[in-house]
Formats: C-alpha cells, structure tokens, sequence
C-alpha cells in the first residue's frame, strides 16, 4: 500500500530532525529459526548462523540507505528469532551455548548490536528444554556482547508462573555476579514479562513470534524531544490543547516511521510487519519522557500527579499514532527507563522518584520496571516478588509489563552502574527493607483473573 507524504510534511520532518532529536529508534528484521532443528546442538548452531547471516546480510546496508535517503537517523539496526527454546534439536546447556555463540558470530557479521529470542514462554509452564534455557541464560549473556534474553512468566490468561518467577530471581541475580567487572550488564540484556508481544522491536525483550511471517520488518519510533518541543510552547493551555497536540506530534513521527518501514520493506524484499508507537528515551539532553512529563507542570517527576501526566501522555501519543499507521503493534505507549532518560536519573538522583512510585507509573505505560538498579545485596526473593508485583499489574489490566531490573554486584544505595551508549547510566535505587521469601516460596501459580473466561 503506497502512501503520500506532502512537502509541508516533509519540510516539517526536516525541522524535527535538525532541532528536536527525531530519529527512528530502530529497524529489527524477525527471522524464524523453525526450520533449523537438526540431529545436535552443533548442526543447529551451524544452521542458526547460516540462516541469520543469509537474510540479514543486507540489512544495515539498506537501513543506512535510507537514511540518506530521507535523511532522518535510524539509530539501530538489529535482529530478533524465534525464541530459542523452540527451535528443536537443542537440549542441554552446551546446546544453548552453543547457539547463543552462533546468534553472537551472526549478528557481529551483518554487523547488528543487538539480537534478542534467547527466550522461553513459560506463563503456563516449563518444558524440560525451557528449564535448561532459562539457567544457561546468565552464561550466554556473559559470554556473548550482543545477545539479549527473554522470558515470559505470566499472562492474562494463564494467571502467574510463579515457579518461574522465582526461578527468574536467581537467574537476574546469577546474570548480575557472572558480569560483575561490567556493573553487571548481563542483567541489562534480560527482560521479564507478562503478556509479552510477539512482534516487540525494542531490545531486550525482542522476539519473532510463533505467529509472525518467515521474515519481518518491523520499526521502532523515538520521538520524545519532538514532543517536548511541541508541550514546551503551550505552558498555559487546558489540558484538552495539550493532549490534541500530542496526538498530532504523534501522527507526524510514526508517519515518519510508516515511510521507514515501508522502505526497508521493498528494499529487502521482506514483508513489512509493524510500526511501535513508542516515545524511547535516550539518554542525550532534551530527549526524555520524563523532561515532557515536567513540561506539562510538574516540578520534578516522580511528585504527585505524574502518573496522571503519563496516563495523558501515553494515551495521547496511541491516538495519534494509530492514525497514521494501519499496522501498530509492539509495544506502543511511552518508555519510562530510568538509566536511559536523563530526566529520570536526574529525579531519582534528587529523591522524587523512587521504585514505588515507578511500579505505579507502569499501570498506565508500556514496559514496566526498566533498567533500574538496585543494590547487589539484594535477596533473590525479593528480585522474585518484584517480578511478581509488576506480572500482576499486567495480568490483571490486560497489558504487557516487564522487568529489567540490574541489582549491581557490589554497589549499594546512592552508588552508580554506567553502561555507555543508549543504556545509559544509572544511581542504585533504594528498596524496601522487608522480606518477601515466606510468599515468593509458596510456589505454583497464581490463578488468572475472572476477565481471562472470554471465549
């Protein structure tokens, strides 16, 4: 489906580039390993990197392509496959490995920073192939630089794996201590969630899901300097002026991401999948939700009233963006990363926003608790009832969350975890002092809610 993009709008585009930070946060090219089971670890390994390697070979080519083309940054490049405990063959923990290494030499090849589907879905239940997944992912990400993980533990069908989720304390925990030289970024590397999208192309919880094509294009928008500018220039309107403006700044940056996806499409002759709405943060000055949330009134963000402000903003930003695009998914709404906004580490740095008040801010935006650190003493039962605590939100409202929480081997509360690039850097946060072990060791599942009886 060609679509048209008048000159005003493309003058415009220009102005966002050039003063407001717009960019494409990332092009993510999903390729299915369905067909790489083999009689061992070692042929699907094999396999896995030949079939990465064939299909993404031209993909950071074309995405700079087009970025001259229209001249808007694409700032990613990256590659998601289907998650690795669904590829047949592989059974062991050298198996794993072995596979993890292959996603690793493939994606340093086609020369991608990024490939996430080291992942399990385990919201139901385990297999004996997912178990030993989920326990070679802490070696896998320490032994690899560009491979990211995932599990899925809980949904609003199937209620909360809570076998799972303790079980994921002890991987993030053993994920921290294995890259300990490195502020422990292996955690930086592993998401969380509930309710998790199959067609997500935001790192690190990117997957080609079951239900996807062969190969995909899908595309990440930015945008939020785009829209702080707009907020900045109405301090005194209403609030129905101010989310009408949000919309339209909305509409304009995922046009923009529609054009890029399209592009990519023809261009690898792979079929276009979806546009992610996203306002991502990144950590450059003027390039921050949480400076947006400021611009709409508040002092600091974190103070009272924020989670209304991010309940606008988000919805605001869906609204728009759904116009412009035919094909949204992902997961669409406002990040709010702490090590990767710099408003956010500023708030927490001068005591306005804490981790509770963060969990709340997750009932009305995407993601969830995302890099946030925490400090390295942290109980693996408590990392546990985290993860339990933002599942529930997402369960019970219907919506992904996640947790990408880094407890920094090592530091403590006030000490700092520096990753460089768009991970950021990040203070350690403080976290409650009780104990939840007694809960997290019940074990089981947690029922899913009365809303999940819908067919």
């Amino acid at each position: 489906m060609p679509i048209t993009i008048h000159p005003n709008e493309i003058l415009e585009t220009i102005r966002m580039v050039q003063a407001e930070n717009l960019d494409i946060r990332t092009i993510t090219m999903g390729i299915s390993l369905r067909n790489c089971a083999a009689e061992s670890g070692k042929r699907v390994a094999d396999k896995v990197y030949e079939r990465i390697v064939s299909k993404a070979e031209r993909l950071v080519a074309v995405g700079e392509e087009i970025q001259q083309q229209f001249g808007v940054p694409i700032i990613n490049k990256r590659i998601s496959v289907t998650p690795v405990s669904l590829v047949g063959g592989i059974n062991t923990h050298k198996d794993f490995l072995l596979v993890a290494r292959a996603m690793d030499k493939a994606a340093a090849e086609v020369g991608v920073n990024f490939i996430g589907g080291f992942s399990a879905l385990v919201h139901k239940g385990a297999t004996p192939e997912e178990e030993v997944l989920m326990r070679s992912i802490p070696e896998a990400l320490a032994e690899t630089e560009r491979v990211c993980s995932s599990v899925n533990i809980a949904s609003t069908k199937a209620g909360i794996n809570m076998d799972a989720v303790a079980f994921m304390g002890k991987v993030i925990k053993d994920a921290a201590y294995m890259t300990r030289d490195r502020d422990s970024i292996g955690c930086a590397k592993l998401v969380v969630f509930c309710n998790v999208p199959e067609d997500n192309p935001f790192m690190a919880g990117a997957f080609h899901g079951v239900g996807e094509p062969d190969v995909v294009i899908n595309v990440g928008v930015s945008g939020p300097g785009v829209v702080l500018r707009a907020v900045e220039k109405l301090p005194n309107v209403d609030f129905g002026t101010l989310a009408e403006t949000v919309k339209k700044t909305a509409f304009k940056i995922t046009r923009m991401g529609e054009l890029v996806g399209r592009t990519a499409s023809e261009k690898l002759n792979v079929p276009f999948g979806i546009v992610d709405l996203s306002l991502a943060p990144t950590p450059a000055p003027g390039d921050s939700v949480a400076q947006i949330l400021e611009a709409f009134g508040l002092e600091r963000c974190g103070t009272h009233g924020t989670t209304a402000a991010l309940a606008m903003l988000n919805d605001a930003v869906k609204k728009g963006g759904s116009m412009a695009s035919s094909y949204v998914g992902g997961l669409s709404g406002a990040f709010i990363p702490v090590s990767e906004d710099a408003g956010m580490i500023r708030s927490v740095e001068d005591g306005a926003l804490s981790i509770d008040k963060l969990e709340a801010m997750t009932c009305v935006c995407s993601v969830g608790l995302d890099m946030i650190a925490v400090p390295g003493d942290t109980p693996v039962e408590t990392l546990s009832a985290i993860i339990a605590d933002e599942a529930a939100i997402g369960m019970i409202n219907g919506k992904t969350t996640a947790v990408r929480v880094i407890p920094a081997w090592g530091k403590t509360t006030g000490d700092h975890v520096n990753f460089g690039g768009l991970l950021g850097s990040a203070p350690v946060m403080k976290l409650n002092q009780y104990g939840s072990t007694a809960f997290v060791k019940r074990g089981g599942r947690i029922p899913a809610p009365i809303q999940a009886l819908t067919n």
